[in-house]
């Protein structure tokens, strides 16, 4: 951070946003080393005198009841979007530079910086542990109390914040997904479908990117399979979410619609090593057909036996049926493994299950009515 500031002040890196990057670290250094050395300061004082009590009392309650949690906080909570943007500057030459440079010295101990910026989180997960230490040491029944309430207190800042950690990274995450998941017109995505020209305009008003934008929708797996198709087998990738499952063809093409270019898009942290390269490559997912809402999901294993003649390995069958139980999509999926195979259908069959109990809770709380009144 002093380094990217001495250079912003000799006018290299001008547009490189330090608080994106580093957010509050400035005051989190600041309190933090404050504690350390109040805390310090009350051991020292009663090893200096040992007729004094060691009062840790005073000192816990002014940083632990005053700014130490919030300003930790602060910064945890920009964490996940300084990984994205420090992806994106990553691309550039001269913030390469920069990068190496810094890393290269003595005090960074041959970490790169995304392994520095997550000192902080550890920091505060550690704190409740300290807390519990001094409670268990502590002779006075007041003291014992007082430090018990402070540990909770800490404890559900900790379970807060990583409730709000985890909205925020799945946030960044869908946002990526908007950018790379491709959904063509009904009429390119199936030639069967004929609409003039003119009616065109009011069919893409109802945007299908639009599925994507639920901040509740969660993303449970992903990943590459092979569809068998009647004269080949193509290249696809899955997205199961916690209520539908997204079949889409794998595109290497580095333009677009719109013509923006994906090789340029910051990538998203979280999502799987797999699915970070192959955006780097400038890849991008066309959907192939419609979502498959898992209540309308049907999935079925396939012995080997079975596709023996057609050179499948490790396939199992997704079968899609409309409202009324009829059959309108079937898709024979090939895994690389027999592992690969098993871990997709087990979450899928998990995910279905979860979905399932879910939506009866939903129905059966909908048809509890409130006990009619005397009156009626």
């Amino acid at each position: 951070m002093n380094t990217l500031k001495y250079l912003q002040n000799n006018e290299f890196l001008l547009d490189v946003d330090l608080w994106r990057l580093f957010a509050n670290l400035e005051e989190l250094n600041k309190i933090s080393l404050s504690f350390l050395k109040t805390f310090f300061e009350t051991v020292k004082k009663h090893i200096s005198k040992s007729d004094s009590p060691m009062d840790f009392s005073s000192v816990l309650r002014m940083f632990f009841q005053g700014d130490l949690c919030q300003t930790h906080q602060i910064y945890c909570l920009n964490y996940t979007s300084a990984l994205f943007y420090l992806e994106k500057l990553r691309q550039r030459e001269d913030f390469g530079i920069y990068l190496k440079w810094c890393e290269q010295n003595e005090q960074c101990k041959r970490l790169h910086l995304p392994e520095l910026l997550v000192a902080p989180l550890h920091r505060l997960t550690r704190y409740p542990l300290l807390l519990n230490n001094i409670w268990k040491r502590s002779t006075d029944e007041t003291e014992k109390s007082f430090i018990r309430s402070l540990k909770e207190k800490v404890e559900k800042s900790i379970r807060d914040l990583e409730g709000k950690v985890k909205w925020l990274d799945n946030f960044q995450k869908f946002r990526q997904l908007q950018e790379v998941i491709i959904w063509p017109q009904v009429w390119d995505r199936d030639k069967r479908f004929f609409v003039p020209e003119c009616l065109k305009q009011n069919l893409r008003e109802n945007s299908s990117e639009n599925i994507l934008c639920s901040v509740n929708r969660l993303l449970l797996h992903e990943g590459r399979l092979m569809l068998a198709e009647s004269t080949r087998l193509l290249d696809v990738y899955l997205f199961l979410f916690d209520d539908f499952l997204l079949i889409t063809k794998i595109k290497r093409n580095k333009k677009k619609y719109g013509g923006s270019d994906t090789s340029l898009i910051p990538v998203c942290p979280s999502l799987t090593p797999e699915l970070q390269s192959f955006i780097r490559e400038g890849g991008f997912c066309t959907v192939l057909d419609q979502p498959i809402p898992l209540d309308r999901l049907i999935l079925k294993n396939v012995e080997p036996i079975q596709v023996t003649v057609f050179s499948l390995r490790n396939a199992f069958l997704i079968q899609h049926e409309n409202r009324y139980r009829q059959c309108i999509a079937v898709f024979l999926l090939q895994a690389q493994t027999e592992t690969a195979k098993k871990a997709w259908m087990s979450q899928i069959e998990t995910a279905i299950s979860n979905y399932t109990t879910q939506h009866e809770t939903k129905k059966s709380s909908a048809f509890c009515f409130p006990v009619e009144s005397s009156e009626i």
